[in-house]
């Protein structure tokens, strides 16, 4: 006997009942792709990141790494210590000459292309710089190496800004400025105990073999996209015509000069002053590298929020650690401390120092970031040139920390009288 189904049985209430658990089953399928699709979208986000900061560090093992092996190429070329800083002092000429130009020139390239010719750039000219047979020749090496730091930190915070969001300028310059301070961690001084164990020269052979992984990274990474597009030149000079702007690039050239003061010479304080052996030479450059990553991530966050104090706390710190240093330095248990004290106090202001030249001049975001590097880089010249000349006159190796203690307790004075305008909050 067949069976047989009430009446109110049909397939319109089967399907009623079906369809609510579809609905769940899809609304579940498609949260699912939300959340891979938001984790891809992290995780591209995070490799972008991580390449441009894997650029700077290599700049950053560069130009501080000749810190460190100062004395072994001073040595090998026969010229004095004195003289020798002329390479540090070229290198960043080499970024004040280059940031400028080189970021017009390139004003109208989309930002991922320019990265990479940069990147290229400064491959060729720490190629150069291991095969210098002269102060001469090394001077003009590290001139083509300086070249592309500048426009490179200007493009790749234009890039991390893109990345993180707008209203977050200090923490996209902070992110590309990561990969430079951890140089000074271990880029730095693994590339000084490389030059001490298989000469000066293969130091920077080996930043320009990790300069093209960054290279390879960058060209993977970065996305291509027509929100990176450049601007024009006209536009990028109109910050030029504004006051505040070469203002704070004063400040920055005058005042972080306490940093490259201290380190263009923290070798010889180590082993002369402190008496320490040379092996301790990279311990303080780690050091002094994990106070300015400190200081750098820490400022970073606190940029955006109120620009002008930052500036007052990293400078006024920095200058009592200074003190410290100069007068107490050559007790080795000062000496170390006093190192990671001054990286971190004097990099709590650089990414200040970011923020406020974007916000004089919004319309030109890709070279404020470069004239801010070049502002650094004169003021590693000043500081070296400052440091060199109080040795030189025999003074001692630590009156460089007092020739810095002077530059930033100038530019503190210069921030402080000409560039501090009434809406700010201190």
């Amino acid at each position: 006997m067949p069976q047989t189904y009430p009446e109110s049985t049909n397939v319109e209430d089967a399907l009623r009942a079906i369809n609510p658990l579809e609905k769940a089953y899809a609304a579940q399928c498609e949260a699912v792709a939300v959340h891979c699709t938001d984790e891809r979208t992290r995780q591209n986000r995070s490799l972008t990141l991580f390449a441009l900061a894997l650029g700077s560090f290599c700049i950053g093992t560069s130009e501080f790494a000749s810190m460190g092996i100062i004395q072994l190429f001073s040595a090998d070329l026969g010229i004095g210590i004195a003289q020798a800083t002329d390479a540090v002092t070229a290198y960043a000429f080499g970024v004040v000459v280059g940031a400028p130009l080189v970021t017009l020139a390139a004003a109208r390239l989309n930002r991922r292309t320019l990265l990479l010719g940069l990147m290229a750039l400064f491959v060729v000219g720490n190629l150069l710089s291991a095969i210098s047979s002269s102060l001469g020749w090394l001077m003009a090496a590290r001139f083509i190496g300086g070249l592309p730091q500048g426009a490179y930190f200007g493009a790749g915070a234009v890039v991390a800004s893109y990345i993180v969001g707008p209203g977050h300028a200090g923490k996209a310059f902070a992110i590309v400025m990561t990969g430079l301070t951890v140089a000074t961690i271990f880029g730095s001084p693994l590339a000084t105990f490389l030059g001490q164990s298989l000469g000066w020269r293969s130091t920077y052979l080996a930043v320009a073999v990790a300069g093209m992984l960054a290279l390879a990274a960058l060209l993977i990474w970065v996305p291509r996209t027509r929100e990176l597009a450049g601007n024009s030149v006209l536009q990028e000079l109109s910050a030029f015509r504004k006051p505040r702007v070469w203002g704070m690039m004063l400040v920055a050239a005058v005042g972080v000069g306490s940093i490259f003061a201290v380190y263009s010479f923290i070798a010889p304080m180590v082993t002369d002053v402190a008496k320490l052996r040379p092996e301790m030479i990279p311990v303080a450059l780690a050091l002094f590298g994990c106070g300015m990553t400190a200081g750098n991530l820490f400022g970073g966050r606190l940029a955006d929020a109120n620009a002008a104090r930052r500036i007052f706390v990293g400078f006024g710190a920095a200058l009592l650690v200074l003190a410290i240093l100069a007068s107490a330095g050559v007790r080795a248990w000062v000496m170390l401390p006093a190192m990671f004290g001054v990286g971190l106090t004097m990099m709590i202001a650089i990414p200040t120092i970011q923020v406020r030249l974007t916000r004089f001049a919004p319309e030109a975001p890709s070279l404020m970031g470069a004239m801010n590097l070049a502002s650094l880089n004169v003021a590693n010249a000043i500081g070296a040139w400052s440091g060199g000349l109080t040795i030189g006159a025999g003074l001692g190796l630590l009156s460089a920390v007092w020739a810095g203690f002077g530059l930033t307790f100038a530019g503190l004075l210069i921030f402080a009288g000409t560039l501090l305008d009434r809406n700010s909050r201190i």
